[in-house]
C-alpha cells in the first residue's frame, strides 16, 4: 500500500511538469510550417516522434541488404528553446544467406537548431542548422560501421508554396580520424511533396559526393519516390506511415534499389 500511495504521489508529481513542457513544445512548432518529415532527407522542421525505418536493398551481384532500424530513435524538442535532440540506437544489418557479415551499425545522435521559422500563415519557411554525428560503436564487418567517430555539420532549409513543400540539406562529414580511410563527404538532400488530404506524395534527389580517401572523386546521386500518410489520433498523438522507392542515377551505383518503409509516433 505504501508503495501504491508513493508511485501515485510521483505521478501527480511528473503530470503538470510533463503537461507544461508538451505545451511548450506546441507553441515552439507551431511557429513553423506543419509539412511532414520526408523518407530520407532530414527535416529542418523541430519534431518530436518515435520513428522505425526498415529498408531493403538489391546489390549490383543480386544480394539483398535489410537494414532494420536506419539510424532512427527518439526525436525530442527542448523546452523554451528552438531546439531538437535525436538519439538513435544502432541499426542492425542483415545479409540473408552471408551471415558473417551481419552486425550492428554505428550510433548516431543529430542535433538542431531552428535559426528561423515562419509557419503557413506568414512566410511559410525555415533555416536550421544540424549537428548529426556517429560513434564508432558497431559489430562486424557490415558497411553500416566506421573505425572513428564522424560529425557532420549541415545547413536546412524549407519553403512552402501553397500545397508544395521544397525541403534541403547540406552538409559535409568531418572524420575525427582515418581520414585517408574514410575521406570526407559531401551530402546535398532535396525532397518536394505535394499536400493531398492525409497523403503526402513526394520526389527526392539524394547525392553523396567523396573527397580524399579510396573513393574520392565518386558521386552517388538517388531518386527516391514515395508517399507518406499522417493521421492524427488523440492530442499531439498521430501516426506516420511511409514508403518509398530509392533508385541510383549515377554512373556509379554501389546499388541496384533500395526499398523504404518507415513508422513514426509523433507526440
Amino acid at each position: 500500500m505504501r508503495k501504491l500511495i508513493v508511485l501515485s504521489v510521483c505521478v501527480l508529481g511528473v503530470a503538470p511538469v510533463w503537461a507544461g513542457w508538451l505545451d511548450e513544445v506546441s507553441d515552439l512548432q507551431s511557429q513553423q510550417p506543419h509539412w511532414v518529415t520526408p523518407l530520407v532527407t532530414v527535416t529542418p522542421r523541430l519534431e518530436q516522434e518515435y520513428r522505425v525505418d526498415v529498408l531493403q536493398t538489391q546489390l549490383p551481384n543480386g544480394q539483398l541488404v535489410d537494414n532494420y532500424g536506419n539510424g532512427k530513435g527518439l526525436e525530442l524538442v527542448a523546452p523554451t528553446m528552438p531546439v531538437e535532440v535525436a538519439l538513435s540506437g544502432p541499426a542492425y544489418i542483415d545479409h540473408p544467406g552471408h551471415h558473417a557479415l551481419n552486425g550492428y551499425t554505428d550510433t548516431s545522435f543529430l542535433l538542431k537548431y531552428r535559426l528561423y521559422a515562419e509557419n503557413e500563415e506568414h512566410g511559410n519557411a525555415i533555416v536550421t542548422a544540424f549537428l548529426g554525428g556517429s560513434l564508432p560503436m558497431g559489430s562486424g564487418t557490415n558497411a553500416g560501421t566506421n573505425p572513428a567517430a564522424v560529425y557532420t555539420p549541415t545547413l536546412a532549409v524549407g519553403k512552402g508554396y501553397g500545397l508544395i513543400d521544397v525541403q534541403s540539406t547540406l552538409g559535409y562529414s568531418l572524420p575525427v580520424a582515418d581520414v585517408n580511410r574514410m575521406g570526407h563527404t559531401l551530402l546535398w538532400n532535396t525532397a518536394v511533396q505535394v499536400h493531398c488530404g492525409s497523403f503526402w506524395p513526394e520526389l527526392e534527389y539524394n547525392q553523396t559526393s567523396w573527397q580524399d580517401g579510396p573513393l574520392s572523386g565518386k558521386r552517388l546521386g538517388m531518386m527516391t519516390a514515395g508517399i507518406i500518410w499522417r493521421h492524427p489520433l488523440v492530442r499531439r498523438v498521430g501516426i506516420v506511415l511511409g514508403l518509398g522507392y530509392e533508385k541510383p542515377i549515377t554512373s556509379y551505383y554501389p546499388q541496384e534499389h533500395t526499398w523504404l518503409a518507415t513508422a513514426r509516433l509523433p507526440f
